[in-house]
């Protein structure tokens, strides 16, 4: 008996099944039905393998009291008891099979409750990475609705600054307009002074040319009243051509004149450039085509401007150096006789000249049935212009471009209709003014992608060599 109940202190079952049963009280919440009704069925069986034990000791302790020990305590307790209940008894091997058995169940209960607890530790770990990212989520949407407002408020003050910059221009349209028109009147107003100064140049040469007659003819007057030798013969010398000894008037005209010619360039590109484009294009729909066939008429009108005044000054040098004398330089003679005989230049044979060289021009074309007579006032007034800027000192003309040229910011303006990130040139509308390699009015260029690449020009059609035949 005093073994039996050894083993059963030593085998902690009671021990054992107190804790099962506050572990089951503390879970018992959170578990699921069937988890409840596997505890519960552990605590049986554990408690059943306590009452076997309790029974095989009270077996050997009644043995050990004899026949009649007991007796009634066993009639008033155990009898009753076993009336309502069931008892087992088991052997000392079952016992120690139980007692295993016990034990592995208490490891594995060990074993799910920390599985349980990681679980349940994994899933709190969710639950907060998923308020986490629910919390950044609720920040996104804030700042995108952040972004759409002040997005709409860039829309908001984009169209007020566009709606700004629109009456600004008109006002600088305006503006520029008055300007426009006050500078033709100061020019109009800087030609007359010119005159004015012409003019009073021309009674200052007058009057010195008169007074220097005078002079010779109160020495001839004196020489004749003096007495001379008799039977000698007395010649008065003849006299010299008198020059001013003051400088050319080219020279002092120079910088009026230039700014003159700039202006009226300008001019011409505001006016009747236009005015070509708008005859041109009643003959051509190709717009670039259009622009080509001005912008070589430019071209080729100063070309045409130089070649003449080349000729006419080697005329006009020709002609003064048999009879130059004095200080003023015979170039100086040369140019400023140039010009104060600039209607003398035969402007019509440059504009020929200039038609002639569009005719064969391979980058542009032309109806057959038309000719580029219809334009011959923007020549005109062109060669006009170059002929005289040929007079400055130094003279302008204007740069030369080809078409795939780098496009260069200080020398051109781009056209509207220009791919404004393409680097080449893909033709020119209007050329640059240029003085000793100085810009001095840009030029208008159309800059494309792939502008090396662009489409072939045909030839233009067979022409006559002869200008026009309305030319006159």
């Amino acid at each position: 008996m005093a073994d039996g109940l050894r083993r059963l202190v030593g085998a902690e079952s009671g021990r054992v099944l107190q804790e099962k049963l506050e572990s089951w009280y503390r879970d018992y919440e959170i578990n699921s039905c069937d988890q409840n009704l596997n505890r519960c069925c552990e605590i049986i069986e554990l408690n059943s393998e306590i009452q076997g034990q309790l029974f095989t000791i009270l077996n050997e302790t009644s043995r050990e009291g004899g026949h009649y020990a007991g007796v009634e305590t066993i009639k008033t307790r155990l009898l009753p008891w076993l009336g309502t209940c069931f008892s087992c008894a088991t052997s000392g091997r079952l016992f120690e099979t139980n007692l295993s058995l016990a034990q592995d169940s208490i490891e594995k209960e060990k074993q799910l409750r920390e599985l349980a607890s990681n679980q349940t530790f994994q899933l709190q770990e969710l639950q907060e990475e998923l308020t986490s990212t629910r919390l950044q989520l609720s920040h996104v949407q804030q700042d995108l609705a952040k972004t759409q407002l002040a997005l709409e408020d860039t829309k908001t003050k984009s169209a007020t600054t566009l709606l700004a910059a629109e009456d600004e221009i008109v006002q600088l349209k305006a503006a520029l307009k008055t300007s426009c028109a006050q500078e033709k009147d100061a020019l109009r107003k800087l030609d007359r002074l010119n005159d004015y100064e012409q003019q009073i140049q021309i009674l200052r040469d007058e009057i010195s040319i008169l007074d220097a007659q005078k002079s010779v003819l109160q020495s001839r007057f004196l020489r004749s009243r003096s007495p001379s030798p008799r039977h000698s013969e007395s010649k008065s010398p003849s006299p010299l051509p008198l020059r001013s000894c003051s400088p050319g008037r080219a020279r002092r005209t120079n910088a009026s004149r230039r700014a003159c010619l700039v202006a009226r360039f300008g001019d011409i590109y505001a006016q009747e450039r236009l005015d070509a484009e708008t005859i041109l294009r009643g003959y051509i729909n190709d717009m670039e085509m259009v622009q080509r066939i001005i912008y070589i008429a430019a071209v080729e009108s100063f070309h045409a401007a130089k070649t003449a005044y080349r000729q006419f000054k080697i005329r006009v040098r020709d002609t003064l150096s048999l009879g130059h004398s004095g200080p003023e330089s015979l170039e100086d003679a040369v140019l400023d006789y140039i010009v104060r005989h600039e209607d003398l230049y035969d402007v019509q044979a440059s504009v020929n000249e200039v038609i002639r060289s569009m005719n064969i021009n391979p980058k542009i074309s032309f109806p057959p049935e038309i000719d580029f007579i219809v334009i011959s006032t923007l020549i005109r007034e062109l060669c006009r212009v170059a002929f005289s800027m040929q007079t400055l000192v130094p003279p302008l003309d204007v740069a030369f471009g080809i078409d795939g040229e780098l496009f260069s910011e200080t020398k051109y303006h781009r056209s509207f209709e220009s791919d404004f990130t393409a680097a080449l040139v893909a033709y020119h509308v209007w050329p640059a003014l240029m003085e000793n390699d100085v810009v001095i009015v840009k030029g208008e260029a159309v800059t494309k992608r792939g502008a090396l690449l662009s489409r072939s020009r045909s030839p233009s059609p067979l022409r006559s060599g002869s200008p026009s035949k309305w030319a006159y």
